[in-house]
């Protein structure tokens, strides 16, 4: 969309569009950010914002736009992801809510799911959390945060009255990674694994097989912070 608003604006301009990051269909986000390259110099940034926040879809909004030096590259410059997955447990939850809060009918253990949140905090092998492994893809990762929360950020009169956060800081995630964690701590929650399987399943070389992917629709990208 961002290509296709851009070539609509300015039909006579070379361009190229980086984005920091890929998210799943159905996945948001609040903090995303992408790179634009110009031949030529755009001169009022305020206007540009305001074309192109009046030619995008409404579901997408330009917050901001600064230019940046030529050796900055927004794919491999450090930077660091907070994702937040929004789920909720233990009856049906108002239609209106399934674009944001992922909705389990069964009764969750909170409480020892927020101790398997607590396994995947640190450098592990991530190699069964993940689909499609490529080749000299680096499955060693470092998680630095990862806990379960009460939700007190996304409200609605729809809402149920209880729903929680998976909260997730890292440097970069791979394909799956992280709705693949919120599906084994809803399998731990269910008491279907343990918190020693977890243990196992992030050694290097295991052969743990994972059921469950969470859906797209609980996951945000909440914070994208460029580290220097």
């Amino acid at each position: 969309m961002l290509n296709k608003t851009f070539e609509f604006l300015f039909p006579d301009r070379t361009y190229k569009i980086l984005g920091a990051g890929r998210t799943d269909a159905k996945v948001s986000s609040l903090d995303g950010a992408f790179e634009l390259f110009l031949g030529e110099e755009l001169k009022d940034l305020d206007s540009f914002i305001l074309d192109f926040n009046k030619n995008l879809p409404s579901d997408i909004r330009l917050l901001s736009i600064e230019p940046v030096s030529q050796d900055f590259n927004i794919i491999k410059d450090s930077k660091t992801k907070e994702y937040f997955y929004f789920f909720s447990f233990g009856c049906k939850n108002h239609p209106f809510s399934a674009p944001f809060i992922t909705n389990y009918i069964e009764d969750l253990n909170l409480e020892i799911m927020k101790q398997g949140a607590e396994l995947f905090v640190g450098r592990h092998d991530f190699s069964i959390y993940t689909a499609g492994l490529k080749p000299n893809t680096k499955t060693v990762r470092t998680i630095e945060s990862c806990c379960i929360e009460k939700n007190d950020i996304l409200t609605a009169n729809f809402f149920p009255e209880s729903s929680y956060i998976l909260k997730i800081v890292g440097k970069g995630f791979m394909r799956y990674q992280i709705r693949m964690i919120m599906g084994v701590l809803v399998q731990l929650g269910k008491s279907e694994l343990t918190l020693n399987q977890i243990k196992l399943s992030l050694e290097p070389g295991s052969e743990f097989k994972l059921k469950t992917i969470a859906p797209g629709s609980g996951l945000l990208l909440n914070q994208l912070k460029f580290n220097g």
